[in-house]
C-alpha cells in the first residue's frame, strides 16, 4: 500500500515521508532563499532618489526605507530553526551559523539540503518542512520576483488554529474583485468584518 506524501497528501510509491515532486519543489526552493534575501537586502539599502522632504543641508531628502523589507528578512529565521530541529532530532550537536546573515542562511541552506535524504526518507516533520519553506519562498517572492498576473492584496498571515493549537500563518490574499480572504491553506474565510481583530492577531503574534 502507498504511503501518503506528508505535505501534498497524495499516495507516494516510494514510501517516503515526501513524495518526489514535493522533494523536488523543496530542494528547488531552499537553493533561491539566499538570492532572495540578498535582494531583499537590497531593496533595503536607502535610496538615492529625491523625496518630498528636505535634507539636513538643504538637499532632497532620500526616499524613507519600506519597513515591511526588515520584517521579511526576518521570516527566514524560520530556515535556522528548521535546522536545529533536524540536529535534534538526529541527535547531532547544534548547527554552528557563523558570520554575516547571508552566510549563515548559505550554511543554513546547506545543512538542510545535506540532511535531506533522511528528511525525505524517515523523518515524520518534512511535510510541516516543506510547508514553511514553501510560504517563505512565495512571501520572498512576491517582493523579489512578483508575479506579473494580478494577485489582489496581501494581507498578512493567516491566523486560524487547528485542533492542535497551531496557527496556520499562510500568506493570505485578497483577490481582486472579491471582498473576502481565504486562505489557500486551511481554507479559512477572513471578510471585511474580520480583518481589523485578523492584524490585532498578526500584530500579536509577530510580537511573542
Amino acid at each position: 500500500m502507498d504511503i501518503t506524501c506528508t505535505h501534498c497528501h497524495n499516495p507516494d510509491p516510494t514510501g517516503s515521508t515526501l513524495c518526489v515532486p514535493c522533494t523536488t519543489t523543496l530542494t528547488a526552493q531552499l537553493q533561491q532563499l539566499p538570492r532572495m534575501f540578498a535582494g531583499l537586502g537590497m531593496l533595503l539599502a536607502p535610496s538615492m532618489a529625491t523625496g518630498q522632504g528636505r535634507g539636513g543641508k538643504g538637499g532632497p531628502a532620500p526616499l524613507p526605507i519600506d519597513d515591511r523589507m526588515f520584517d521579511h528578512r526576518q521570516e527566514f529565521d524560520v530556515v535556522y530553526a528548521w535546522l536545529s530541529a533536524v540536529h535534534d532530532a538526529r541527535r547531532l550537536q547544534g548547527p554552528r551559523l557563523a558570520g554575516d546573515a547571508l552566510t549563515r542562511l548559505h550554511t543554513a541552506v546547506t545543512g538542510l539540503l545535506a540532511h535531506m535524504p533522511w528528511i525525505v526518507a524517515t523523518w515524520p516533520g518534512a511535510g510541516d518542512l516543506a510547508h514553511e519553506i514553501g510560504e517563505l519562498h512565495r512571501s520572498a517572492s512576491t517582493v523579489v520576483d512578483p508575479d506579473p498576473r494580478p494577485r489582489g492584496r496581501r494581507i498578512g498571515h493567516c491566523q486560524s488554529i487547528d485542533t492542535s493549537g497551531t496557527i496556520c500563518g499562510a500568506v493570505l490574499w485578497l483577490a481582486p474583485g472579491e471582498q473576502v480572504a481565504r486562505c489557500d491553506w486551511c481554507s479559512m474565510a477572513w471578510p471585511p468584518a474580520t480583518w481589523m481583530q485578523l492584524r490585532a492577531w498578526q500584530t500579536e503574534n509577530a510580537a511573542a
